[in-house]
């Protein structure tokens, strides 16, 4: 049984939130967890949001699954919308400030 969660439109870059991403790939659910609690990112406290709302998931469609049976299947850290701001300079000019958003889906499985 495989389970999914995500979260859109987090005002972070994809960037930084793959660095943590790539840590938790394949790990089972409590690893992937204590991972994520000490791993001092912005993007392991968002990460460590969408696992437990795929766990919150799981536990909803299979109330007899536990937490040592499920692992993280895929991770997809994919690019949303990008914010486009200027900022003043020197001599009149505008300089572009691109505030880039993520999109991230975890799958948990148990199988």
């Amino acid at each position: 049984m495989e389970t999914k969660s995500t979260a859109k439109f987090l005002m972070t870059s994809p960037r930084k939130v793959r660095l943590v991403a790539n840590e938790i790939r394949g790990y089972s659910y409590p690893e992937a967890l204590d991972t994520l609690r000490f791993t001092p990112r912005k993007g392991a406290v968002l990460l460590e949001r969408v696992l437990k709302s795929a766990r919150a998931n799981a536990v909803f469609l299979k109330s007899t699954v536990k937490d040592a049976e499920l692992f993280v299947k895929k991770v997809y850290i994919d690019e949303g919308p990008t914010l486009k701001r200027f900022r003043p300079q020197s001599r009149g000019r505008g300089v572009k400030i691109l505030k880039r958003t993520s999109h991230i889906t975890i799958v948990l499985s148990d199988e």
